[in-house]
């Protein structure tokens, strides 16, 4: 089999972990070669993420450096192992590698935490919210480009509603929930389906109000899987986005986003009845937001 020319951040972040598990050994490349049975090339193109890495030879390895969380090299097992196909790869030669990334890892999340200051997630967007972003949005694209776009990110969504749903807990800025695209309609709409997504046992929405503390400003979004250590903190960008998995980056990113929750209004709640909110909350703003759209 011939090597990737261009490896998936799985597989990049599956080399990424097998380099570690190397590193906390104190095996040199050519240590871990021995320990393994193969050549030295064939362990840097592993760690680079050119090639896989068959399960007992992970187990060797992690055995060699006395591993003793079974439960981490399993997930590590299973990371190598996945062939990376799945709903997404029908857009293959229709959205960026990155968006593919994202998808395959929210396909295999436990739980997503996500923070947006201008606009709302996009696991949360109706279609037209969608529509209106990609069609007025600074990047050049044609009309083609931006339908795939907005089919993807629908196509993500249903990850919300499967059979085995992740949590979602989302944290929005206000400034979000102002943004019309000189069409009320659209943002009336939006606005409602954050209250009926809010219904949803694995969703929970959060508003930062203009009157709160000074904003985080660049959004993220932290992907965990069953095994948090092999956890992914996605932070966009126009040019590249960039995927984060060093525990230092995550400890960060969890600590940050904490913070958020603590001073943003308490979660949307359609189920509590208006005259029983004794505080300001998420859904009250929301609320207060959709009268000036009808």
């Amino acid at each position: 089999m011939g090597l990737r020319a261009n490896p998936t951040y799985r597989q990049r972040r599956f080399g990424a972990e097998v380099r570690k598990l190397r590193e906390q050994a104190g095996l040199t490349v050519g240590d871990s070669a021995a320990v393994m049975g193969m050549q030295q090339s064939h362990i840097s193109n592993v760690e680079s993420g050119r090639t896989g890495l068959s399960p007992e030879r992970v187990r060797a390895l992690a055995q060699a450096g006395g591993s003793e969380d079974s439960t981490y090299v399993d997930a590590l097992v299973a990371m190598g192992q996945a062939s990376g196909k799945g709903w997404w790869s029908a857009y293959r030669d229709k959205v960026p590698a990155s968006r593919m990334d994202a998808a395959e890892l929210e396909a295999g999340a436990d739980a997503m935490l996500c923070y947006e200051p201008m606009f709302v997630p996009g696991l949360l967007q109706t279609r037209e919210y969608s529509a209106a972003i990609h069609q007025a949005g600074y990047v050049p694209a044609s009309r083609e480009e931006n339908d795939s776009s907005v089919e993807f990110r629908l196509e993500r969504q249903k990850v919300l509603v499967g059979e085995r749903p992740p949590q979602l807990h989302a944290v929005v800025h206000e400034a979000a929930l102002h943004t019309t695209f000189n069409q009320r309609d659209i943002m009336r709409a939006q606005l409602l389906r954050l209250i009926e997504l809010s219904r949803l046992r694995n969703v929970t929405v959060q508003i930062l109000p203009f009157d709160g503390p000074v904003p985080f400003g660049t959004s993220f979004t932290l992907i965990r899987p069953s095994v948090a250590e092999l956890s992914t903190v996605i932070v966009p960008h126009i040019e590249q986005s960039l995927y984060l998995g060093d525990n230092a980056a995550i400890a960060r990113y969890n600590e940050v986003f904490a913070t958020m929750c603590e001073v943003a209004l308490p979660p949307v709640d359609a189920t509590v009845s208006p005259e029983a909110h004794g505080v300001k909350d998420s859904l009250g703003l929301i609320q207060r937001l959709l009268y000036p759209l009808l």
